[in-house]
């Protein structure tokens, strides 16, 4: 295991076997025009084996591998009916798809392998496992090299899939190794510490105990804690460091997928992603949708293919040279919106509009009030809202930044909880899709620990804050601080007539029954009042990214 400077802990893996993992069954099968070898063994450096299932065209010609890298099992088909209104089509994939992974059966029919991979210390594979870890990102270089070599291989590796096996993407395409020649990271953080695990320093510990405990706890070794190694680095320190890759080194093709709904998951990482890789050739498609149900719509796959077309088959007129370098949907409500073709992200023509709060009418106006005033509520169980009515159409396209003036009343800190949401004419909520599979969410989330509000004044800009996480400021009673909240980017359209709602509070705003995958924070710093301060030398306000008509 490579020392990264801190220690790791571990639990013991829980039997693959209970949990419906067949023994290694190494064997070979040509079924449905395709020759499938289960269990292939594949060494890594240090001698350990992990095991993959390959799926190539029977046929004498080398083709490209695409990797499917993820903990979930490979030997588990495609199961998203655990979800409600998941949306994937039953017809889009075969019996032989894994979770959020390519399907074999339509890959080989177009000329490529598919590998499935169960990585180290995960189910039948050996060693112990960590996630998005230095050890991780060196068995991921071995596999690729191993892919790009083997007698069936044209030698130009892909990757594919969404969330974990879109994460591993660009840790990577950031080692360089030789053979990997393109990527496709759909929805998958880059910054694990402020796109996950800690937003705006509040710890998420809803999504991730979950996970940990029902996704990747099937193992013949130990399993990474990652409830108790998080609690242990609530700062960003050498762990998460080891787990945030170098984006400025990935240079190879690059189509990113992300989306607008995925808020406190997915959305924010792939799109700094994007903006930060080095890649000449890289495309970036933001959507609105559910994001099995967008990676499966045959078009999508149909999309992908141009894309593995041009950059691992060699194929000149695949289509992708008349591709826009950006796409974007503007969403007017639950699934419906346009798509806008752009040059890059952000919108080079996006224009930074200033709404400020207004504590009496409760409203986002234009001018700072010149009287100051102040707006109260109990940080634990209360909330407060202020709304803005557009006169005109108006696209909102980019994050959005909150700067408050804030007081904690009885406690040395603050967790603040934004929302943004869209209000049609008569003031009700305009749903939007959200996470996996839900249908009722906001346009944006931010967040902010009131003590993590230090800013990195290089890296920030006007529409988005940066924080280092690396110390905390506790406030002292009385004490009036500026906070600048990072609002994750969305794109929305407002009509005239309807309005934006925000909402501030100190807990999440939007809660689900047991049993619904979503994100959540229980650990909050909330007690006594929250007190926002407001008008003259208090120019609280939410900037918003006008793109104009």
């Amino acid at each position: 295991m490579i020392d990264d400077g801190f220690e790791i802990k571990f639990l013991p893996g829980t039997s693959p076997q209970d949990a419906g993992c067949p023994p290694l069954s190494p064997r070979t099968e040509r079924v449905d025009g395709m020759i499938i070898e289960y269990d292939t063994a594949v060494r890594m450096r240090d001698g350990i084996e992990i095991y993959a299932d390959v799926f190539r065209p029977d046929g004498p010609e080398p083709v490209p591998p695409i990797i499917g890298w993820g903990p979930y099992g490979k030997h588990g088909a495609v199961k998203y009916d655990i979800f409600p209104k998941h949306g994937v089509d039953p017809a889009w994939t075969s019996k032989y798809a894994g979770f959020e992974a390519p399907d074999p059966l339509y890959w080989t029919r177009h000329g490529y392998a598919v590998i499935n991979v169960d990585p180290r210390g995960m189910w039948n594979s050996q060693g112990d496992a960590t996630f998005y870890s230095s050890q991780e990102a060196r068995d991921v270089y071995d596999f690729i090299e191993w892919a790009g070599t083997q007698p069936w291989s044209n030698g130009r590796v892909g990757m594919s899939g969404v969330s974990y096996l879109a994460i591993t993407q660009w840790r990577a395409a950031a080692d360089r190794p030789p053979h990997l020649a393109a990527i496709n990271p759909w929805e998958g953080v880059s910054d694990r510490y402020r796109d996950m695990s800690y937003h705006g320093g509040i710890p998420e510990d809803s999504f991730g105990p979950m996970w940990r405990s029902k996704r990747v706890a099937f193992s013949n070794g130990m399993v990474e804690d990652t409830v108790a190694m998080h609690a242990d680095h609530p700062l960003f320190d050498a762990y998460w460091a080891s787990k945030t890759p170098d984006l400025s080194k990935v240079e190879i093709p690059t189509f990113v997928v992300a989306s607008w709904s995925d808020q406190g998951l997915h959305n924010r990482g792939t799109i700094e992603g994007f903006k930060h890789i080095s890649s000449k050739d890289k495309w970036l498609l933001v959507h609105g949708r559910k994001k099995w149900q967008f990676y499966y719509r045959p078009d999508n796959v149909e999309l992908l293919r141009q894309f593995f077309d041009k950059f691992l088959r060699g194929v000149e007129d695949s289509g992708v040279d008349s591709w826009p370098r950006v796409r974007l949907e503007t969403r007017e409500r639950f699934y419906v919106g346009d798509y806008r073709d752009e040059a890059g992200w952000p919108l080079a023509q996006t224009q930074a509009r200033a709404l400020y709060l207004e504590p009496e009418s409760k409203t986002l106006v234009a001018d700072v009030p010149p009287k100051e005033g102040t707006v109260r509520y109990a940080g634990a169980t209360e909330r407060v809202e202020f709304t803005h009515r557009f006169g005109e159409r108006t696209d909102l396209i980019g994050p959005m930044k909150l700067h408050l003036w804030v007081e904690a009343e009885g406690s040395s800190d603050m967790d603040l909880f934004v929302a943004i949401q869209k209000l049609d004419e008569q003031g009700e909520i305009v749903p939007f899709s959200f996470l996996n599979s839900l249908e009722d969410g906001p346009v944006a989330l931010g967040w902010l620990r009131a003590s993590h509000r230090e800013l990195d004044p290089d890296l920030s800009t006007d529409l988005q804050p940066w924080h280092p996480h690396t110390r905390e400021q506790l406030l002292e009673p009385g004490q009036i601080v500026p906070v600048d909240i990072e609002i994750w980017p969305s794109g929305t359209r407002f009509e005239a007539g309807e309005q934006l709602r925000m909402i501030v509070q100190g807990s999440d705003i939007y809660m689900y029954p047991p049993g619904i995958v979503r994100m959540g924070h229980s650990k909050t710093r909330n007690a006594g009042s929250h007190v926002i301060h407001t008008g003259g030398r208090y120019d609280s306000h939410l900037l918003v990214p006008v793109i104009p008509a």
